[in-house]
């Protein structure tokens, strides 16, 4: 349906969309300026507690800090709601008191139809309800008795009965009036091949309505009480209302937990999702009868950004889980992925929970695995790597998938992580030597060569302890300290964050605490200072936060500590120490990259990735040492620092170069 010009920026103009957030989100008192429009929130999108969701009710959108999420109000009804966009249209219109422009006819009739359909299932849910009360149903209610299933339970989840009698609900839809191709339409009722009268599809069963994020009954699952039956779950075929591979059971309940920060579990059946719920976890969801899809991960991410899989602890829950992990992989991005729970073998969630209770599914959870873990154990367990063809074959494996990753920055964690492992496995027991490093850097001999005389242990004073070069557990000490030269410059003179807004927005922190102050900068720098600018930090990112990086003594030596208050300074300062950040990491990464590369005969192209690397640093350096902006350096000058400088040899030591060394 086309809607005439204009129309959109009316029903915008008279939306008020802070109105239409607030019936989703808890507002933040503290940040918030109803005045203004100017309104902050925890996300919707993804499980925080800091508001970092704001919305410029003036402007009409939304921007989240932490997901990044965006939109104005047709947008927050269309993904919160999980309906299409001319249904958000309407829902916001009939809000407004717009009258919706006269839709296509096909168009009119198509949603009539589904509204018929959807009510014909809301009927078929009340004659299953009153039939699970019946002396036919007596066994299905043993049953769920066995199960543990409380009445309170029943009735949440709508569950009921459908008896064993050929024609039982179409006669009974038929007597309220209902025609018969809605009943056929609806997934309720078979024709036979014989062209004889249709017939219940559902006999015999205990039935499980499915609804969909609205709340709509879109389909029924039955559970068979003869234990002969041909299947023992039987779902609604595909209808104009359900197609199971965009459907979830319990979504809707589920998106809401999670929005109240409880973990989204996917489970494989009705029961373990109605366990869960029973248990406490609140945020369980199902497939319908077939293997994860592309769709029912886009819908899970849209209910929380790390969903946990929570699959039956047997070779069939593994394998699951495994295909989970190859339809995932092109599909992860920053804030989006997935973590597995395994169960105990042989036993499912339901199980679990009746034998151990609810904490036991708790200690699972809290145990769940990332998913580069399954990966790794996917391509490693039960193999021998007791060769180089083996070791290269992994290698070679490995490189694949994670070239399935779209996400380059992800794509490069997810590498480093694989190299880590790759370490402890042909490696135990042994510590990785870094560059700049190796038996020499230990006690007992100098660098030259010569005994070093032994002496008594000192113990050191705390603060000696505390600085950032002492406590370098991975040598990046250098890094850290150009983090907290960063995070200075924003705190100190706030005015730089716009102007850095992109290139900040994508760093990428090593301490956890400065992660926590970029994002709470990110959220509050003003465009121009206020006095209560580094409080309102302190209180988004956490005590201590804000003082640990402004009492350092590595900025208290910087020119923005020094010169505060000068824009000009703070821009410079921060421009530096970006460029600089931006090419040690470059760097660090072609040189692990390029150690993994050694051996396999590609000289040249080791040498030019490691000198581009190299080059960029070397730029990088002389912008500080000439003075120059960042962003325009000269071509002369600078070397790499002594640790850089001597694994850069050392690999080019290693290349199988001709006997000339040209190449080098």
């Amino acid at each position: 349906m086309s809607l005439p010009p204009g129309f959109l920026d009316e029903l915008r103009s008279r939306v008020s969309l802070a109105q239409v957030v607030g019936r989703k989100v808890m507002w933040d008192s503290r940040k918030s300026k109803q005045g203004k429009g100017d309104m902050w929130a925890p996300c919707p999108f993804h499980q925080e507690k800091s508001a970092s969701f704001h919305v410029d009710d003036r402007k009409g959108f939304y921007y989240c800090f932490g997901c990044h999420a965006k939109g104005d109000a047709i947008g927050f009804v269309k993904d919160t709601e999980n309906v299409g966009f001319m249904e958000a249209v309407e829902i916001l219109a009939r809000e407004a008191g717009m009258p919706m422009p006269q839709r296509d006819p096909q168009a009119q009739k198509r949603a009539d139809r589904r509204s018929q359909l959807a009510e014909v299932m809301e009927q078929a849910v009340r004659y299953y309800r009153m039939q699970l009360g019946s002396g036919a149903a007596e066994e299905a209610r043993a049953y769920l008795q066995r199960r543990g299933l409380s009445q309170e339970g029943q009735d949440r989840f709508g569950i009921g009965f459908a008896p064993n009698q050929r024609r039982g609900l179409f006669e009974a839809l038929r007597a309220r009036g209902i025609e018969e191709a809605l009943i056929v339409d609806a997934g309720l009722a078979a024709r036979p091949d014989d062209g004889g009268p249709p017939y219940d599809r559902f006999r015999g069963r205990i039935m499980f309505p499915i609804r969909d994020a609205r709340g709509r009954c879109i389909a029924f699952g039955g559970r068979s009480m003869d234990p002969n039956a041909r299947a023992k779950y039987l779902n609604s075929p595909e209808t104009e209302l359900f197609d199971k591979g965009r459907s979830l059971y319990n979504h809707g309940p589920a998106r809401e937990a999670a929005g109240k920060g409880q973990p989204l579990i996917v489970a494989e059946g009705y029961m373990d999702v109605i366990a869960l719920v029973e248990a406490g976890f609140g945020g369980a969801v199902a497939p319908l009868g077939t293997a994860v899809t592309e769709n029912q991960l886009q819908l899970m991410w849209r209910i929380a950004p790390e969903p946990v899989i929570a699959l039956d602890g047997d070779k069939a829950g593994l394998r699951a889980a495994m295909r989970v992990i190859d339809l995932a992989l092109p599909l992860l991005g920053a804030g989006r992925s997935l973590r597995f729970a395994l169960m105990p073998p042989g036993k499912d969630p339901d199980d679990l929970i009746k034998a151990e209770g609810p904490g036991a599914m708790q200690a699972i959870l809290d145990k769940a695995r990332p998913l580069v873990d399954l990966l790794w154990q996917r391509e490693t367990e039960g193999q021998s790597f007791d060769s180089p063809e083996r070791k290269a074959a992994l290698d070679q494996r490995l490189r694949e998938l994670i070239g399935r990753i779209a996400d380059p920055g992800l794509r490069q964690h997810y590498g480093q992580a694989i190299r880590d492992l790759r370490w402890g496995l042909f490696r135990p027991g042994r510590k990785e030597q870094r560059p700049g490093g190796g038996a020499g850097a230990r006690g007992g001999f100098t660098p030259g060569g010569g005994t070093a005389r032994r002496l008594l242990p000192v113990q050191p004073r705390p603060e000696t302890c505390a600085t950032p070069l002492a406590r370098d557990p991975d040598n990046r000490a250098g890094e850290r300290i150009r983090e907290m030269s960063i995070l200075a410059a924003c705190l100190l003179e706030p005015r730089v964050v716009a102007t850095f807004e992109a290139d900040l927005d994508r760093l990428q922190m090593l301490e956890t605490e400065h992660g926590a102050l970029l994002r709470a900068i990110l959220t509050q720098a003003p465009e121009a200072p206020s006095s209560g600018y580094l409080d309102a930090i302190r209180d988004a990112a956490g005590p201590g936060t804000v003082d640990s990086v402004l009492i350092s003594p590595h900025v208290r030596v910087t020119p923005v500590f020094k010169h505060r208050g000068n824009l000009e300074v703070a821009v410079s300062t921060l421009a530096e120490s970006l460029a600089k950040l931006q090419s040690e990491r470059g760097l660090r990464l072609e040189i692990e990259e390029a150690a993994e590369e050694i051996g396999q005969g590609r000289a040249e192209y080791v040498t030019y990735r490691l000198a581009q690397a190299a080059e960029a640093r070397n730029r990088a350096e002389r912008a500080h040492m000439e003075k120059d902006s960042a962003f325009d350096v000269a071509e002369n000058g600078a070397r790499l620092d002594r640790d850089e400088r001597d694994a850069f040899r050392r690999l080019l030591d290693q290349l199988p170069l001709g006997e000339s060394g040209k190449d080098r």
